[in-house]
C-alpha cells in the first residue's frame, strides 16, 4: 500500500466536458449479457404439446347433424349445450380441443357456425361432441 500514498489524500477527479452518469446507468453497464435472446422462447414453444384432430366416423357425424337440427328445431327455447371442438395452432401442426358451455343464440348455416347467446361462435365442422340435457328427454338423438 505503500506505493498508493499519494492518491488517497486526492479529491475524486471530475470532468469539466462530459455530465456525472446516473447510478441506473452506470450499474446498467454490468448488467448481464443475453447472448441468446429469445433462445428460451423457442425452447417452450418446441415443448408446448399439441393434439392431432380426432377423425369422426359416420356414426358420430350422424349423431352431431342429428343434434344439431334438434337444436334448430328448438331454437326458440334457448337450449343449453356443451361443445366439444377443435381449435387449430397457430404456430403448429395439431391443435387442441376446447369446450364451450351456454345457451344457443342461433345457428348460422351461411358461416356455418353455432352462435351462443355471448357471441361466441363454434364452428360446425370443428364440433367433436355436442352435449345437452335436452338430448337426455329423447331416445332417438
Amino acid at each position: 500500500m505503500n506505493g498508493y500514498c499519494d492518491m488517497i489524500g486526492l479529491p475524486h477527479p471530475v470532468s469539466t466536458t462530459r455530465k456525472r452518469m446516473s447510478r441506473y446507468d452506470r450499474a446498467a453497464q454490468f448488467s448481464p449479457f443475453a447472448a441468446l435472446t429469445g433462445f428460451e422462447d423457442v425452447i417452450v414453444e418446441a415443448a408446448r404439446l399439441t393434439k392431432e384432430r380426432l377423425e369422426l366416423s359416420n356414426e358420430q357425424q350422424s349423431q352431431i347433424n342429428e343434434r344439431l337440427l334438434f337444436i334448430l328445431e328448438n331454437i326458440s327455447a334457448r337450449p343449453e349445450v356443451k361443445i366439444t371442438f377443435f381449435v387449430p395452432d397457430k404456430r403448429k401442426s395439431g391443435g387442441a380441443y376446447e369446450v364451450a358451455a351456454g345457451f344457443v343464440r342461433r345457428i348460422d348455416e351461411y358461416s356455418g357456425s353455432v352462435i351462443f347467446t355471448d357471441h361466441r361462435a363454434v364452428p360446425i365442422a370443428d364440433i367433436y361432441d355436442i352435449e345437452s340435457d335436452i338430448f337426455r328427454d329423447t331416445e332417438d338423438v
